[in-house]
């Protein structure tokens, strides 16, 4: 199974601290296309070394060619929202990861849109033990 992590890059990087485990735990289910947004020296100046075209390429042929797409959404972005639209489109399954600690609110946009699953949590314990539900529930239905 391909699976498309994505979480806020240059949009903040406020949870950038969680996405490791988070991709851990999707590589026990199968490969995770963008393993570099988890790392920690990536920062919200994004990645410099390739020109903005080519990363909006690459991204867009990692979506299409993925299996599942989920997704950190506590911090703000709009790459991010522009990959749950696309993945939505091509009829690719979400699930959503909320901090329920955070102080914002989660956009209506991705809260109440039933193709999404949502997953609100308040620790990383509990964000990776229904995460790893989840994604077991997707692979018997897929």
């Amino acid at each position: 199974m391909n699976i498309y992590f994505a979480g806020s890059i240059t949009g903040g990087r406020d949870h950038a601290a969680i996405y490791p485990a988070i991709i851990a735990l999707l590589r026990q289910h199968g490969t995770v296309l963008t393993e570099h947004v988890g790392r920690q020296a990536l920062d919200g100046a994004g990645e410099t070394a390739l020109h903005a075209r080519e990363i909006f390429a690459r991204d867009v042929h990692w979506i299409d060619a993925s299996d599942l797409v989920v997704a950190e959404v506590t911090t703000p972005s709009l790459g991010v929202g522009y990959e749950l639209g696309r993945a939505e489109a091509r009829g690719i399954p979400v699930i959503a990861l909320f901090d329920e600690t955070s102080p914002r609110r989660l956009s209506a946009m991705v809260s109440g849109n039933p193709h999404h699953i949502v997953i609100r949590y308040t620790t990383p314990e509990g964000l990776l033990d229904a995460l790893h539900r989840a994604v077991e529930q997707h692979r018997i239905l897929a």
